[in-house]
């Protein structure tokens, strides 16, 4: 199985980072539940330079991660699985699916209340957490699978940056607005001349993020807006796009995302937290990732074969894609993202952060024990020509 060097790169960081992710969410609820608690929590309520520790990480070092999701989309686009019709279109349906059923599952029970606006929340796809799992089932999973499961959370993470663009902006200052989409068509324009030097991106691209961040549009979308900018070339080693990608993996994986679980996962438990376990709203998220993503997944997975839109991939059989889609169910960063942009209510925040954690352990689980027990067949010379 040959595997592009930046794609073995991806996944061996983001199986790493995944294991740090379950040990700095275990830290956070520990530390929350302890004597320490109180402490704990005003340190990411922190005033710093006007703004909250928390804030800086959830709209400053959050950008840089949608940056990273904005490249990796980038050169699924160019050069990988998103690149030829045929192939994409599989991670494509399935994608769809598992969006567009856990959302319809939230939102058919709690449609006409105050949770309706957390129907996005069971649609996100955490990266790193699943492909961490993912590797934990050894090898009897067949390469063109961590693919699959890769591409398909790619997709969803650019639906739910489109979510947040569209449905969670409240009020927007245009001036603001325009500027910072005038900046993005600037430094657009540049790329396509041909300009490779990636400090004339970084310094105007902070520019973009602040009068985004003044415009009332999320701050972090201005990160996938830079992605485009850069250019892509031929996505080599010299491609400004390759370097920013390969220079953003590490501190994205082993230090902006694992902040961002300590920040936001430090939950302080209720004697009859699990009370709040049975509301409309955490059932809607419970029910939309555990069981409305691996149904979601597999139907539009299975209509797209059907329709001969797609075939599935050599050694993948559909007993894989159930278990991707079971482990697509491990909503965490996007999904606790989402719920801080969906709610402002403070204890509907913790709850709903409580059901994404036991929705994410279900999932995990599950997807695990299907996984590590599937027979894979052997592997054949036609699958060792699988590239990203």
């Amino acid at each position: 199985m040959q595997l592009s060097k930046l794609f073995t790169e991806f996944f061996n960081s983001e199986k790493a980072a995944g294991f740090i992710l379950i040990g700095c969410t275990i830290i956070s609820l520990v530390i929350a539940n302890s004597g320490l608690g109180e402490l704990y929590q005003k340190i990411w309520y922190t005033n710093l330079g006007g703004l909250t520790v928390s804030y800086w990480i959830n709209d400053a070092l959050m950008a840089v991660f949608f940056l990273l999701v904005g490249l990796e989309i980038e050169r699924e686009l160019y050069i990988g699985e998103l690149s030829k019709i045929k192939n994409a279109m599989l991670p494509v349906m399935a994608a769809v699916g598992g969006m567009m059923i856990p959302s319809l599952i939230h939102y058919g029970l709690n449609a006409g209340s105050a949770t309706v606006s957390g129907y996005a929340i069971p649609m996100a796809t955490d990266i790193a957490f699943a492909l961490g799992i993912l590797s934990l089932a050894g090898k009897n999973v067949p390469a063109a699978l961590k693919i699959f499961l890769t591409a398909l959370a790619i997709i969803d993470d650019l639906g739910a940056i489109m979510i947040i663009a569209v449905f969670y902006t409240e009020t927007v200052s245009f001036i603001n607005l325009f500027i910072s989409l005038g900046i993005f068509a600037g430094l657009f324009i540049m790329g396509r001349m041909g300009v490779q030097r990636l400090l004339f991106y970084i310094l105007p691209g902070i520019a973009m993020w602040y009068f985004m961040f003044q415009s009332g549009v999320h701050a972090t979308i201005s990160g996938v807006l830079l992605a485009f900018a850069i250019p892509f070339g031929k996505g080599g080693e010299d491609s400004p796009s390759y370097k920013l990608q390969h220079l953003l993996h590490k501190p994205v994986a082993f230090i902006i995302v694992p902040l961002f679980a300590l920040a936001n996962t430090g939950i302080r438990l209720q004697p009859t937290f699990y009370n709040e376990l049975l509301s409309k709203n955490s059932i809607g998220i419970i029910a939309g990732l555990v069981f409305g993503k691996p149904l979601g997944i597999l139907l539009f997975a299975w209509l797209s074969v059907k329709m001969k839109l797609s075939n599935l991939p050599g050694r993948v059989n559909w007993k894989h894609i159930l278990g991707a889609g079971l482990l697509a169910g491990i909503g965490f960063t996007m999904s606790i993202f989402i719920t801080m942009l969906a709610f402002k209510d403070s204890t509907l925040v913790v709850n709903s952060k409580i059901a994404i954690l036991c929705a994410s352990l279900l999932a995990a689980v599950s997807g695990l024990l299907l996984l590590k027990n599937i027979k894979s067949p052997p592997s054949s010379p036609a699958d060792d020509h699988i590239r990203l």
